[in-house]
């Protein structure tokens, strides 16, 4: 399976230590060279940016496909990580942001963010859900109450 990561999920998954499910749930995690670089930003925890500066074997690092005006509302991580998941007919995108999720779902585009991967690895017996949702909440990451509620109701009846 091949994904490409946007900037936001690999942030949080770093600072919650959940990062090296990544290989384990994907075969391939594809990563654009701009989101890259907002990885790299100075504004960027140390942990993160320490990261990306050593990205492990797993995680490849890709030229930015060429741009598509239709998504200049996004930012330019969003962009190069929608357009990447098409060029190379990823098999999901990760992403947070709302506008983000909303144009690749309408670009046909299976999406999933932070929560869903920390879901998704909870369900994979990779890591504990409730403790690394604890972790997350200890960072700036924001998530409603509603969409947490939605993600237990999943996983405690299996789907």
């Amino acid at each position: 399976m091949i994904v490409v990561a946007d900037a936001g999920p690999l942030h949080y998954l770093v600072l919650v230590g959940a990062v090296d499910v990544l290989p384990t749930l994907y075969s391939r995690v594809l990563v654009p060279e701009t989101v890259a670089g907002e990885l790299q930003d100075a504004n960027t925890p140390p942990a993160v940016r320490a990261w990306i500066a050593q990205p492990p074997h797993w995680c490849e690092i890709r030229p930015d496909p060429p741009s598509d005006p239709a998504l200049g509302f996004l930012d330019a991580g969003e962009h190069a990580a929608i357009m990447l998941a098409l060029s190379v007919n990823a098999d999901r995108l990760l992403i947070d942001e709302q506008a983000g999720r909303a144009e690749a779902e309408r670009r046909h585009l299976l999406v999933t963010g932070t929560l869903g991967v920390l879901a998704e690895a909870h369900r994979a017996r990779l890591l504990d859900f409730e403790v690394a949702l604890a972790q997350l909440r200890q960072t700036n990451f924001y998530v409603s109450a509603d969409l947490v509620a939605r993600v237990r109701r999943r996983l405690s009846s299996g789907t």
